[in-house]
């Protein structure tokens, strides 16, 4: 499956992602032109990942915990795209041991964003990305695990992002990947989930969280690629996507992730991916994305910011290598758009 999904997508093919577009849609005013000339800050943001948790008496720290699980899969697949997460093995096995205490005790088989937290599709395609990473998917229980995501679909198709029942394209995008990544797509009914994804998609070519729901560019990107993992993409007008996706690249450079919002780094990877799994990626100006992505590097600290002069943190750090690494810039490992991960990791 990875491998028919890495020859539908641009990375596939190698074409240039600067080439000839329609022009980009226009954006707010007032937003900050990126300086020219920077260079990834390679060894700051490795220092920067690396000391994300040193302080766990921190309010920051604690009013976090909710979100552990994306941060070490931000935090770990940011080092990957650097090439050093495989540079310190007592960290390494110290992460796969409490990821492994974020199990459900109840056997549900999923997996939380903590330990002792209740699980949730979203943590545990997180687990599943973070294990893989690092080579070690033997230790799941994969029945299990290909158990609790089947037990959320829904009815109609798509799938809810816990037991209690909230809905929207990202839990389906989770599952998806997650089974593909299991080899567990045949517990679903995935016909189902195909309708449902569709009935998502808009007017304008985009796609919302739910049905008749308002376009935008995260939740198309798990529309997108969810679509891809189950051979789906032909059901969809890919031109009329592809102009609305291009049409978020505002004259900093950046995507914003609706129209007349400000651009934000991660979307760089939420629209930038799409486009590369649709083949279109050459419509947008790669190079000024780079320049925007780098002028929001802290250039003191570390890390990169949702925006220039912003404060960093790991999410926006692992979405703007992210971005570098689909537009080949700076020496990153290459990064696969359909599931997340270092394309070595996928094939």
């Amino acid at each position: 499956m990875a491998q028919a999904i890495l020859a539908q997508t641009r990375l596939g093919r190698d074409r240039r992602l600067d080439g000839q577009r329609p022009p980009c849609g226009s954006a707010s005013a007032a937003q900050r032109v990126p300086r020219r000339g920077m260079a990834l800050l390679r060894e700051k943001h490795d220092h920067y990942l690396r000391h994300l948790d040193d302080d766990k008496e921190s309010l920051d720290y604690m009013m976090s915990e909710h979100l552990r699980m994306g941060g070490v899969y931000w935090g770990v697949s940011a080092l990957a795209l650097l090439r050093r997460h495989e540079e310190d093995a007592g960290r390494r096995e110290e992460i796969v041991d409490w990821i492994l205490r974020c199990r459900d005790p109840g056997n549900s088989g999923g997996f939380g964003p903590n330990a002792g937290h209740d699980p949730d599709i979203t943590a545990t395609h997180y687990a599943l990305l973070v294990l893989s990473v690092y080579n070690v998917l033997d230790l799941l229980d994969a029945e299990g695990v290909a158990r609790f995501i089947a037990s959320l679909q829904r009815p109609e198709g798509c799938f809810s992002g816990d037991r209690w029942g909230e809905v929207d394209v990202r839990f389906t995008y989770c599952a998806l990947s997650a089974l593909t990544i299991l080899d567990a797509l045949d517990r679903v009914d995935v016909d189902a989930c195909m309708r449902w994804l569709l009935r998502c998609q808009n007017y304008d070519g985009a796609f919302g969280p739910v049905p008749r729901a308002e376009s935008h560019a995260a939740y198309t990107f798990c529309a997108v690629q969810a679509l891809a993992l189950v051979d789906a993409l032909d059901a969809v007008d890919l031109d009329r996507l592809g102009w609305w996706l291009c049409e978020r690249q505002t004259p900093s450079g950046g995507f914003n992730g609706r129209p007349e919002k400000a651009p934000d780094v991660c979307y760089s990877w939420w629209i930038l991916s799409a486009l590369a799994t649709i083949d279109r990626a050459h419509w947008i100006d790669g190079e000024k994305l780079a320049e925007f992505i780098i002028a929001a590097q802290d250039e003191e600290g570390g890390g990169i910011a949702d925006r220039p002069g912003d404060v960093p943190d790991v999410f926006h750090t692992f979405f703007g290598l992210a971005g570098l690494s689909l537009l080949r810039q700076a020496d990153l490992a290459l990064i696969h758009p359909v599931y997340a991960m270092p394309m070595d990791v996928v094939r």
